[in-house]
């Protein structure tokens, strides 16, 4: 096989950099918004009160929680969607994203008939005061209302990433945001509902991004004459696809619990800094998760059109994106670091521990780069059995080392040289490995 011209090197890395831009930006615009949803309900419910205040923040971590933990109907949907417009059946393609919308309303009900009658019993799990537990459990069981529409938000983001399109997902995260804000105003004080006013701005606000949603899709669908009906063997492949990313997702989120329950053994200056340190590595998250939620689309929809080559090629391009991603967010967060301590908090002895472990965050940004955008082509090739053991294994790797930090005398920087260092690294060698294996390269409208 003879090797392509420079000249035609360059031509494909640019059309492989233009699609990665052109799906990834609209994307990290979508994902900031989500907690801008939170940020905002804190906000406003904050000036009611610190018990409100504190209910709020402890029922919205259940909240988000839970919701996050089916994000595998985004990204198996995804998956499945580009797979099928790459092999050129639109009609297909729609269809299995239905399926993933009709699974998201199933889960959904399952889950809001298990969260209202354990409410009381959730928050008190976290060890919530008593003037907060009320606020808590209010704000709870109404927002628990909005669960199901949450859900198909999630799944029909993943149909039109599939569709490589990510600036409709943009738009209507943006209008749900600002839609939260305005209802939350108005029902807290206007309507003088307190933190109930601001639950049920949320439960509004993502119904009606659910409706758009479902607009959209309905539309699609109808055009290109894609059943809308449940189908049942649909679903249920749509649900054993998304059980290995589920388990993907507990052990990520069980990697990031351990953490913090470390953090809060150390003290509490050490605690406090761990959650500056998390917040600010949320961020750099969002960002590579934005090439990542391209690396999804684009190689899914390559091995849906048969096209091996064009797979392996924008692989290795949105790794090199990876790289210089991460290089750069690295420096920014070492030359912004003066900057962000003081809005963080005034407390010098917070500062002395926050300072290392946030230049481990930048040093191993990088290494992050590379592993977000592997995740996110291995998502892409519907790899999801491969990704649940790997971030197993990484897991369990952590998981003494972790724990053990104390014990040994370590500090905040020794823990997050834990998460940022070891963990990064095994999932780095994990996903490399299959990588440069070829494995996840299946090709076919889908995976076998």
């Amino acid at each position: 096989m003879t090797q392509a011209p420079p000249a035609a090197d360059r031509a494909s890395a640019r059309r492989h950099d233009r699609e990665i831009v052109s799906l990834a930006l609209p994307a990290l615009g979508a994902l900031v918004a989500e907690p801008l949803f939170v940020m905002a309900d804190s906000a406003i419910v904050g000036h009611l009160g610190t018990p409100q205040l504190a209910g709020l923040g402890v029922a919205a971590t259940l909240l988000t929680t839970g919701v996050n933990v089916f994000v595998f109907l985004a990204y198996g949907t995804t998956a499945a969607v580009a797979r099928r417009l790459g092999a050129g059946d639109l009609s297909a393609a729609i269809r299995q994203g239905m399926d993933g919308i009709w699974l998201a309303l199933l889960l959904g009900a399952v889950v809001v008939a298990a969260v209202l009658p354990a409410a009381p019993a959730l928050v008190d799990a976290f060890g919530t005061s008593d003037t907060a537990s009320p606020y808590a459990v209010t704000y709870l069981r109404i927002s628990a209302l909005g669960i199901p529409a949450m859900l198909v938000v999630l799944a029909a983001t993943g149909v039109l990433r599939g569709l490589q399109d990510t600036r409709t997902p943009l738009y209507v995260a943006v209008g749900g945001f600002s839609a939260n804000a305005v209802l939350n105003v108005v029902l807290v004080y206007g309507a003088g509902l307190g933190i109930a006013g601001s639950a049920w701005g949320t439960v509004l606000a993502q119904c009606a991004m659910a409706a758009v949603y479902l607009t959209v899709v309905v539309r699609g669908a109808r055009r290109y004459g894609a059943s809308l009906r449940p189908d049942a063997a649909g679903i249920r492949a749509s649900g054993r696809a998304g059980v290995p990313l589920l388990v993907r997702t507990l052990s990520l989120r069980a990697v990031l619990v351990i953490a913090t329950a470390v953090a809060a053994r150390l003290g509490d200056a050490e605690v406090a800094a761990h959650q500056i340190v998390l917040t600010l590595w949320t961020l750099l998250a969002l960002a590579l998760d934005a090439i990542a939620i391209a690396g999804q689309a684009i190689i899914g929809r390559y091995l849906g059109a048969g096209d091996a080559a064009g797979a392996r090629a924008a692989c290795r391009r949105m790794v090199r994106w990876g790289v210089v991603s991460g290089v750069v967010l690295g420096v920014v967060l070492v030359a912004v670091r003066p900057l962000l301590l003081p809005l963080f908090t005034p407390d010098t002895s917070v500062h002395d521990r926050l300072t290392p472990a946030l230049l481990v965050v930048a040093v191993t940004a990088p290494v992050a780069g590379v592993v977000f955008v592997l995740d996110g082509v291995l998502l892409g090739a519907g790899d999801g059995p491969y990704l649940a053991w790997a971030m197993l294994l990484t897991l369990v790797l952590f998981a003494p080392v972790a724990l053990a930090v104390p014990a040994l005398g370590g500090g905040l920087t020794a823990l997050w040289w834990a998460v940022g260092g070891l963990a990064m690294a095994v999932r780095l060698v994990t996903l490399w490995l299959r990588a440069r294996s070829g494995r996840w390269i299946v090709t076919g409208a889908v995976r076998a």
